[in-house]
């Protein structure tokens, strides 16, 4: 009994010593997760070789694993940009992307943990001032959203594409004009719109007009050519023919033949 104290100690020494040794020496990735291994005595940080997946993994209590995110992430950033003609707009744009997976150990050798906003913000930062500097307020408040928000993914891209980031979409979420500005260019779009709406009538008006001198002189000439093809004898011939036909009828009427004043029979009566 006296020894055992003896025996106890180094053993819960060696215990603890073993535990100690096996958390610092087992890492846990998770989902949407990869680490890069850092090799103490090894080189530094491991960048021939695909960073370590999900799951669990044994690796040297002496060496050192960084986990990064390698799903797409959203980062939105808020900036003051000037218009063509120096005006002050504020651009809130967000970007979609993710680092390269393969690429991951240089990433973190080259840029480090903090990559987004080494690297990502300043280059979002750098092209939006670019492209909006293109375009007066108007365009930027009216029919330019899309251009711009591909000419500020193009530019990005441009510079991401050497830094291990995969850049898969820029989004301009808000553009904000100075008041004075914005109200000036709602009113100019309000008059170019009752403008576009007095021209549509005028338009119209006018091709109704156009419609309607049209049916006129249609049924001008129709009369024209009509009165000109009924002579004398083809109205006798048609008078003499419902004549014939009203004889014909049920009803009882008198006929005094040779009555009227073109030679075609009078009816007197019709009961």
């Amino acid at each position: 009994m006296d020894k055992l104290p003896k025996i106890a100690l180094p053993a819960i020494f060696i215990f603890i010593v073993v535990i100690i040794a096996i958390s610092k020496s087992t890492v846990t990735i998770d989902s949407g997760q990869a680490g890069v291994l850092y090799k103490t005595f090894g080189g530094g940080v491991v960048t021939d070789e695909p960073p370590m997946g999900e799951g669990f993994h044994l690796v040297a209590p002496w060496n050192r694993v960084t986990v990064y995110e390698v799903r797409q992430q959203e980062v939105l950033e808020k900036m003051n940009v000037l218009s063509s003609n120096g005006l002050d707009i504020k651009l809130e744009a967000s970007a979609w992307f993710e680092p390269i997976r393969n690429d991951l150990g240089k990433l973190h050798q080259e840029k480090g943990e903090d990559y987004i906003s080494r690297v990502l913000l300043p280059t979002i930062r750098s092209a939006a001032r670019s492209v909006v500097g293109r375009y007066t307020p108007e365009q930027l408040y009216s029919s330019k959203r899309d251009a711009i928000q591909q000419e500020i993914f193009d530019e990005t891209q441009k510079i991401v594409s050497g830094q291990y980031i995969q850049l898969n979409e820029i989004l301009v979420r808000d553009v904000t004009l100075p008041p004075t500005i914005k109200d000036a260019i709602e009113r100019k779009l309000k008059q170019e719109q009752e403008s576009l709406e007095y021209e549509f009538r005028l338009v119209t008006a006018k091709k109704e007009a156009e419609k309607v001198t049209i049916e006129a002189q249609g049924k001008a000439d129709a009369n024209r050519i009509l009165s000109a093809s009924l002579t004398d004898k083809i109205l006798q011939d048609k008078g003499i023919d419902a004549t014939l036909k009203l004889s014909e009828s049920p009803n009882s009427k008198v006929i005094v033949v040779g009555g009227g004043d073109s030679g075609l029979p009078l009816i007197l009566g019709n009961n």
